[in-house]
């Protein structure tokens, strides 16, 4: 089941896997991985409708398009990076957690400066890409990944 997960590349942001998703030939082939992996990503992380949608920037409406496998459309460069940024903190928490701790996570309360108190799943809603990627980041130094 984690296979769609493991198979999105680099961080979307042009960092470790060089991948900025510019150009549109790459998108439209990484789009039913990053799909298929997105789809996984909010059923493991139980995402309610609008949370899968605000995750990657989209319309509540895309967002069902999109899970019941009915997109046709390559997603945007801002999406991938979205999408590639929070499989990266999922791949992290299950290299940093053995339990269901890593799926648990995104959903605890953190009172650390990054996360004012939120969850990091509404830290990464309501940051956007900045702050999907610096919980990239962040996730990556706890397991000493930098």
């Amino acid at each position: 089941m984690r296979a769609a997960i493991q198979d999105l590349p680099g961080d979307g942001a042009g960092g470790r896997g060089g991948q900025t998703f510019a150009r549109a030939a790459d998108r439209a082939r990484l789009t039913p991985a990053a799909a298929a992996a997105l789809r996984r990503l909010a059923e493991v992380w139980h995402l309610s409708r609008e949370e899968a949608a605000h995750l990657i920037g989209a319309s509540e409406s895309t967002w069902d398009r999109i899970r019941d496998g009915a997109w046709r459309q390559s997603f945007s460069q801002d999406q991938l990076t979205r999408i590639s940024a929070a499989v990266g903190v999922f791949k992290g928490l299950h290299l940093l957690f053995a339990d269901d701790m890593a799926d648990r996570w995104v959903r605890l309360r953190n009172t650390g400066p990054l996360f004012a108190n939120r969850t990091p799943l509404q830290a990464m809603i309501e940051d956007g890409i900045p702050g999907l990627i610096e919980i990239r980041h962040h996730v990556d130094a706890l397991r000493g990944g930098l």
